[in-house]
């Protein structure tokens, strides 16, 4: 891959385009209004500069006090590639503020444009910094797994997405909600996890681990890979989202979502409008 940092030194237009992708993504998130496509300027192929956008935004969001509590991964169920036509998973960053807890309430207004999907989140217990991890250093350095719902949002209006807009957005990072039983990793075979994802009682998505690259540690593999190459390899402490179990569900208003996962029990996300 690419060192874009190298590329945009003897390439000043791609560092210019990078930073207009920075500062229309920037607007948007502060205003509340989603923008056009980035991909205006980055291309719809050109993955490095994604990420280095990515990047940016994450530097400055952590120059603002948001402390980096991990990773997720985006684009791992075929449901979800095939709604919006990308084939190729992705990753974003995880910062504190976005993280809550088991039934804990989550402001509807922080969103613009909000999803939902169960997942299952990797609480990791060493660092995994081979450029080639497999699946037995992710076993080995997973302390637990947690049922999870992330809320995904995009900044891009009507989640019109490439892959370069996705990535520019940080994955189409919104909040993640955490169960609070861990579970350890011995005995399970996520593959074979089913899923349930029901909001105010009814079901509306469902989905099995196999789904997430046919397992979600295949999937934590994929990242480690990733980001051990981009010389930002992943820590012990870190939380990884592992990526969609089955197809997102659209956020109309308040709501209940809870998640059910065959052997590692529930998880709800609470999302309520702000009282005033």
């Amino acid at each position: 891959m690419t060192d874009t940092t190298d590329a945009t030194e003897h390439d000043p237009g791609l560092s210019a385009r990078i930073d207009a992708a920075v500062a229309r993504l920037t607007a948007a998130a502060a205003s509340g209004a989603p923008c056009a496509p980035v991909r205006e300027f980055l291309g719809r192929d050109d993955i490095d500069a994604a990420y280095e956008t990515q990047r940016r935004l994450a530097a400055a969001r952590s120059a603002a006090g948001a402390r980096v509590v991990g990773a997720k991964i985006g684009l791992t169920a075929p449901a979800v590639q095939q709604q919006f036509d990308v084939f190729r998973p992705d990753f974003g960053v995880l910062f504190d503020d976005m993280t809550y807890a088991h039934a804990e309430p989550v402001p509807l207004e922080r969103f613009l444009q909000p999803r939902v999907e169960g997942e299952i989140a990797f609480v990791l217990g060493r660092d995994i910094d081979r450029p080639g991890a497999g699946v037995a250093d992710v076993l080995r350095a997973t302390d637990f797994v947690l049922p999870a719902v992330e809320i995904v949002d995009s900044r891009i209006a009507g989640w019109d997405l490439a892959i370069t807009d996705t990535v520019a957005d940080n994955a189409s990072s919104g909040a993640i909600v955490l169960g609070t039983t861990p579970y350890p990793l011995s005995g399970l075979d996520l593959s074979r996890v089913g899923m349930v994802l029901q909001r105010d009682g009814e079901p509306v998505s469902f989905g099995a681990g196999h789904a997430c690259l046919g397992s979600p540690v295949v999937a934590v593999a994929w990242l480690a890979r990733e980001l051990a190459a981009r010389g930002r390899p992943l820590r012990a402490g870190d939380v990884v989202m592992s990526g969609a179990l089955g197809p997102m569900v659209s956020v109309g208003g308040p709501g209940r979502y809870r998640l059910a996962l065959d052997g590692l029990g529930e998880v709800e996300a609470v999302i309520e409008k702000e009282t005033t």
